[in-house]
């Protein structure tokens, strides 16, 4: 949590010497020491300094697939789309979420203004067609994520490009029909063939233009590579009976022959589930170099299924294969240190013996030599679902459970759906214990560590609190602001387009003795803190 760094001593005359004209405090860097929070939020830590910043990834996914979370259905008007996503965003800060993961291309189309794919029939009810009145949904969710101190990972679906549940006819440039001989028919989907190169370009391309175009946060892949195989027959299996281990008698291959054939000709020597496999690294590799070829800041993540390779596994841990009929080697990733965080998918309680989350969990940290963050998903909503229910509690043991393993730094609950509409109390529950105190998402030095530039501050009292005005410095993204109350600290995370904050004075510990601000780039990294009010 904290750094051991030289101690300075503050004194009245030299906090006097550094406020500069109009009384902005421009310099001063404080050590940090670590501290124990409360169960009212404060925390308590020895000495006049702050503490280190609370650290923890606290993310929600939003789907657009299906209307699952967002838009709450088709045809609403753009206003209407707008309003469910402020609510949603809404509700992320309030409860101290910190990052928003939002579908942003469920099927080979786009819920953002595209010149490669067609506008997601999610959003209208018919794909190809444009919100009205005209508006750019991607623009307005990043933009009102950062207004309220929220990151936005743009979240993709590598190679699914249609569902046979499909409402509206394949619009004129959708790859179905702009480029059919890149996709296969697989049971009730359309997939884009991951051997078929002008269909990992297709991803690839459509990935970096909104890593360009949009001023996201991360860019974000699922657990869909290769398909989930199905029985050969009407009705299938898919990934429901991955996550309850259950095999379908004779699978349907994945009709690839023809580009497995050109490789052939070609001279390829791999098997054909290495052939696989090395076509899904490749785009892996691609991706992860150019997004961060086009902005150095914007991290890479990917969410696999929970189970790792057979013949890695742990003893007692079983059940679907990843490895070997999604042809995701997700564990090669991260040895080569191709993302930035691994979301692995743990979808099951911690007391079920052949999937335990706790032993997944370790098992992933295990297998990652390059000091990637781990990030864990949780299966938020199976609280109140009909069947394989959840309690509460199962999600809070399971943050307790990643918190006391310092390699794992936080989680992404799927989805917002339960979060909105607080199933048993669980956003409650989150918002007054687990996330009781803001956080800062952990920084990621290998993209970089150069320390943001100081902030200006000012700090003047006022009936309730403290009124802080900013001038931001170089690369501020957020601030980090501690009020000290005797040997307690609360601490708030303001998003740095604001000019004005006002810290109110504490309900319990009353007006602050001591008020300190750092700022925050995109990368989590922290720069030196400036003391804006009160004695040393």
């Amino acid at each position: 949590m904290g750094a051991d760094l030289k101690k300075r001593a503050f004194t009245l005359a030299a906090l006097a010497g550094m406020l500069g004209a109009g009384g902005f405090l421009a310099s001063c860097s404080t050590p940090q020491q670590k501290g124990a929070t409360t169960a009212s939020g404060t925390i308590v830590a020895s000495g006049p300094l702050p503490p280190a910043a609370p650290r923890e990834f606290r993310a929600a996914r939003v789907s657009t697939v299906a209307n699952i979370d967002w838009p709450s259905r088709q045809n609403l008007n753009a206003a209407q789309q707008q309003a469910e996503a402020i609510a949603i965003l809404e509700r992320a800060r309030a409860m101290r979420l910190n990052a928003i993961v939002l579908q942003v291309r469920p099927s080979a189309d786009a819920i953002y203004a595209s010149k490669i794919e067609p506008w997601s029939e999610y959003l209208t009810g018919a794909q190809g067609q444009a919100p009205q009145p005209w508006y750019d949904p991607l623009k307005f969710w990043v933009t009102e994520a950062h207004a309220r101190g929220l990151e936005l990972h743009a979240w993709f679906n590598p190679y699914r490009a249609r569902h046979d549940g499909a409402r509206s006819p394949a619009a004129p440039n959708h790859i179905t029909r702009s480029n059919p001989a890149a996709v296969k028919r697989y049971g009730k989907y359309m997939w884009m063939d991951p051997g078929e190169e002008a269909a990992s370009k297709q991803t690839l391309d459509v990935i970096l233009d909104v890593v360009r175009r949009y001023d996201i946060d991360g860019v974000h892949i699922d657990d869909y590579f290769y398909p989930y195989p199905i029985e050969a027959t009407p009705n299938g299996a898919g990934n429901e009976a991955a996550l309850e281990g259950k095999a379908g008698a004779k699978e349907l291959d994945f009709p690839d022959t023809p580009a497995w054939e050109r490789y052939l000709a070609k001279g390829g020597k791999l098997d054909r589930a290495s052939w696989r496999r090395q076509n899904v690294n490749t785009l892996i590799e691609d991706m992860y170099q150019g997004i961060h070829r086009e902005k150095s800041w914007v991290r890479f993540g990917i969410s696999p299924f929970g189970l790792g390779r057979p013949d890695r596994r742990p003893p007692g841990i079983h059940g679907f294969s990843q490895y070997d009929k999604l042809y995701a080697d997700a564990e090669l990733w991260l040895q080569k240190g191709w993302l930035d965080y691994l979301s692995p998918q743990l979808y099951w309680p911690r007391a079920q013996p052949a999937q335990a989350y706790d032993v997944l969990l370790d098992y992933w940290i295990s297998q990652n030599p390059q000091g990637r963050h781990i990030w864990p998903g949780l299966f938020t909503s199976r609280i109140g679902a009909a069947t394989k229910e959840y309690q509460p509690q199962e999600i809070l043991d399971q943050i307790g459970a990643t918190r006391a393993r310092p390699q794992a730094g936080g989680h992404v609950h799927f989805s917002m759906v339960a979060l909105m509409q607080n199933r048993k109390g669980i956003t409650d529950q989150l918002r007054n214990g687990s996330y009781a105190t803001p956080a800062l998402v952990p920084a990621t030095p290998w993209l970089g560590n150069a320390k943001p530039g100081l902030p200006k501050v000012k700090a003047t009292r006022a009936a309730k609190g403290i009124e802080l005005t900013f001038a931001a410095g170089k690369a501020n993204a957020l601030y980090a602001v501690w009020a000290r109350h005797g040997g307690e600290w609360t601490f708030e995370v303001v998003p740095a387009s604001k000019v004005e904050w006002t810290l109110r004075d504490d309900a319990r510990l009353g007006a602050p003795d001591a008020v300190f601000v750092g700022a925050v780039d995109r990368l989590g990294i922290e720069g030196d803190r400036v003391q804006v009010w009160g004695k040393a």
